[in-house]
């Protein structure tokens, strides 16, 4: 997972040199190493999606099913006109765009407001203007989705140290890599990130998706200390913060999202993220079925990422069971890196479509994508 995480730092140099259209051509050669996370159905056919190519005032800015959309940081959309190049996507199947509001680092894209704590701690950048953004998808058809990094904060943790996990013996806990984690037991820490929620819904966004609405994973959690600690289990602990996110932002007529690791449906993978207790309090579900992320013999399967059908339509296939009864969509991130090529994807969009997926993200943390894949049916 941690490989995902730390690419925001690399991403504007990355992309100025790899992405000049937001799509890699299909090649024998692998593209360019990606920094994303984790995690045999017939192949379906690459024929033309349905609504490709529809006039702007033909499209609808409501949830488009299927979705198929991709991941976009922050960091690209600082690049002269690679905003208007991605959702020029639309005429090859592209009917949402994932945006980052707030990222791995712990930065925040826009504002929230004048006298918000993100302002006061040097969280925010000026790396888009959320206005022109809403205002350019709705033109386009596209469905805007806010991603929102939830516990993992550096910035957070480092400017106000009583927010952060601690570490024993003193200091503040770390992952490998030396970033900050939040308290996910504390309250004000939700309302930090969920007042920037509000206020990417109020901008227009159609969907907020939380991330990294879990205990941390990476790092020595044998030293990590919760001051303060709330009874109950970790799963207790997350399902109380995404209670209070929907209850503040139900009343703003926007869906409520959350990335989930691909096994947490399999099994308790001990980070607090349980789909049955979370389905009540979200409208979609985001499983990250990445194949490269599993390791060996995960599904019976000796390697996984030569296997993407059979490991999406695994994990899959426990989310369907595990959300049988709720009222919340599916929608999986798939993987686009690492090699993968148009089949690749494919087998992945065929096992998505087999466990009735409401449409799928693909996730690329360079912002490049393969040509083809969001038109496949």
């Amino acid at each position: 997972m941690r490989r995902r995480r730390v690419a925001a730092i690399l991403i504007v140099v990355a992309a100025a040199v790899a992405l000049t259209f937001g799509f890699r051509a299909v090649t024998g050669d692998d593209p360019a190493p990606s920094t994303t996370t984790e995690a045999t159905p017939e192949a379906a056919s690459s024929t033309a999606s349905e609504g490709v190519g529809l006039p702007a005032s033909e499209a609808s800015t409501e949830m488009p099913v299927p979705l198929r959309g991709v991941h976009v940081t922050m960091s690209l959309l600082t690049l002269t006109g690679k905003l208007d190049e991605y959702l020029a996507l639309r005429s090859v199947g592209l009917n949402a765009l994932q945006v980052d509001v707030k990222d791995e680092q712990g930065r925040v894209a826009f504002s929230p407001a004048p006298t918000h704590l993100a302002e006061k701690i040097g969280a925010v950048g000026d790396f888009y203007d959320p206005a022109e953004l809403v205002r350019k998808a709705e033109e386009a058809g596209v469905f805007l989705i806010a991603r929102l990094v939830v516990f993992q904060d550096p910035i957070l943790a480092t400017e106000r140290p009583k927010f952060s996990i601690k570490r024993r013996g003193g200091g503040n806990w770390q992952t490998h890599e030396g970033l900050g984690w939040t308290n996910p037991h504390e309250e004000a820490v939700w309302a930090y990130n969920v007042d920037i929620a509000v206020a990417a819904a109020e901008a227009g966004f159609r969907e907020i998706m939380f991330d990294y609405g879990r205990f941390p994973t990476d790092g020595d959690l044998s030293t990590a200390v919760y001051r303060p600690e709330r009874p109950g289990t970790k799963a207790d602990a997350i399902a109380r913060f995404f209670a209070y996110a929907k209850q503040r932002l139900e009343p703003l007529d926007v869906k409520v999202g959350a990335a989930l690791f691909g096994l947490a449906a399999t099994r308790n993978v001990g980070i607090g993220q349980a789909p049955k207790k979370l389905a009540r309090y979200l409208d979609i579900v985001h499983p990250m079925v990445y194949p490269q992320a599993y390791g060996s013999g995960e599904c019976n399967i000796v390697e996984p990422s030569a296997a993407p059908g059979r490991i999406v339509s695994c994990s899959l296939q426990d989310f369907r069971q595990a959300l049988s009864g709720h009222d919340v969509s599916i929608i999986p991130w798939l993987q686009d890196y690492g090699g993968y090529e148009l089949d690749d994807i494919r087998a992945q969009v065929a096992a998505s479509e087999r466990w009735q997926s409401d449409g799928y993200l693909l996730w690329n943390g360079e912002g490049v994508y393969t040509s083809g894949a969001l038109n496949i049916r």
